[in-house]
């Protein structure tokens, strides 16, 4: 007899997609979409977690929330096609001009903005 079959052991046959075990954990798992293959684009999906990280900590005000949903939408986008489409990177442009006095306190907000700028062009 197995110790499974006892009770006293975990059996897992098969898994597909992510799974945790444990306390605490936390899993993301995006399936069918595709790894950005631009290194620019690559860039922004790193700024825009870093930065939504950020903002999480600090003060909500109808500029931050904006952004922060402009954020989550844009690494939507890159996670499940690739690249942020020339649309969502101006409104997350407008986004980070709107919480401007925020994200200029911010190391990850510069970086955003560099990787947005790096992408239209100055």
């Amino acid at each position: 007899m197995a110790a499974d079959e006892r009770g006293n052991g975990i059996h897992i046959g098969s898994v597909r997609g992510a799974f945790a075990i444990g306390d605490h954990n936390t899993v993301t798992h995006h399936e069918g979409g595709s790894a950005p293959a631009d290194p620019a684009q690559e860039e922004l999906l790193r700024a825009v977690r870093a930065l939504r990280d950020d903002l999480s900590r600090v003060v909500q005000s109808p500029q931050v929330t904006a952004l922060s949903g402009e954020l989550a939408e844009t690494e939507t986008e890159i996670a499940d096609t690739g690249a942020a489409g020339p649309g969502r990177v101006a409104r997350l442009r407008t986004a980070l001009a709107d919480a401007g006095a925020v994200v200029g306190l911010l190391a990850s907000g510069a970086a955003v903005g560099q990787a947005v700028a790096a992408l239209v062009g100055g």
